[in-house]
């Protein structure tokens, strides 16, 4: 399977708009640039399925064709992906199904059923799409296994029980991650873009994937409280930050030798994403790689 990451960055994108940290800056003086989390995957029979919809998916989706990933179409406007794959509810990973809507067919979304109803009735997107292409939903199940092709299978596992900010419930599973196997070339990709903790089972998942993608959004819990910039810290948003002797990095000193690992989901206040910088080094001297926008590698 192909692999592409659409976006490397957190919500708000890289520099975020309103934004007048040293890495914000730093970007602006130099002209970098990363749109929000997103990744897509391209099975042996050329389906491309997008994961996660996110806000600048037209952009994401421009750069792809220009960069030659759509070898063929079967209408004037067909949606390039056979299918899209929600993690979870949050706005940064959904609102790009609305700018999907143009699209004349309906939109294959997989997603569990606490994403689907919120997506019904918390922020109605699904209902919204009726009027316009439709929606044609499956469900992934925390466990399960469903097939998307007939070399790709997805398995869904849970993340987090962490509810989007316009949902009150805190009671079911909100956010997933994704193991996608080849089963051709018998290789595995563990995506996992909001991880609060990193347990036994999820460190067995990781050990037994070929490539990880995971959550790389803060360094330190307290980085937005410290900048001036929120209140909460990384921990209370759902993510476990990279370092600190109970951090993603140390918990993953045995894994990055195993497989492939790359960062993703990175805010913009995070100093990895300034080049020569401390944390960068301390990551890539890890051999953990630093997500960016058109990244694309085989498994």
């Amino acid at each position: 399977m192909l692999i592409r990451i659409l976006g490397a960055a957190a919500g708000g994108g890289y520099p975020q708009w309103n934004c007048h940290c040293h890495g914000c800056e730093t970007a602006r003086d130099s002209g970098v640039t990363l749109t929000q989390s997103s990744i897509a995957v391209q099975s042996a029979d050329g389906s491309w399925f997008l994961i996660n919809a996110s806000p600048d998916v037209r952009q994401q989706i421009e750069v792809m064709r220009a960069a030659g990933c759509f070898n063929s179409h079967s209408g004037n406007r067909s949606l390039p992906f056979a299918g899209i794959l929600l993690t979870d509810a949050e706005i940064d990973h959904t609102t790009g199904l609305i700018l999907l809507r143009e699209s004349t067919a309906p939109l294959n979304i997989y997603s569990t059923t606490t994403v689907k109803q919120a997506l019904t009735s918390g922020y109605p997107l699904f209902s919204t799409l009726k009027n316009y292409c439709d929606v044609k939903w499956s469900p992934l199940t925390p466990g399960e296994v469903t097939k998307l092709t007939t070399d790709i299978e997805v398995e869904a596992f849970a993340l987090s029980n962490k509810a989007p900010k316009y949902m009150e419930s805190k009671e079911a599973v909100w956010g997933i991650g994704l193991t996608i196997r080849d089963i051709i070339t018998n290789s595995t990709l563990t995506y996992a873009p909001g991880v609060g903790s990193i347990n036994i089972d999820l460190q067995k998942r990781f050990e037994n994937s070929n490539c990880i993608f995971i959550d790389g959004t803060f360094w330190t819990d307290d980085e937005l409280p410290s900048l001036g910039i929120g209140a909460r810290t990384a921990q209370a948003m759902g993510h476990l930050p990279l370092s600190g002797d109970n951090g993603s990095l140390s918990q993953l000193k045995s894994i990055s030798t195993l497989c492939k690992t790359i960062l993703i989901h990175i805010n913009n206040t995070n100093p990895i994403l300034i080049p020569h910088s401390p944390e960068r080094q301390t990551v890539e001297s890890m051999g953990v790689e630093v997500g960016y926008d058109g990244l694309t590698f085989k498994l």
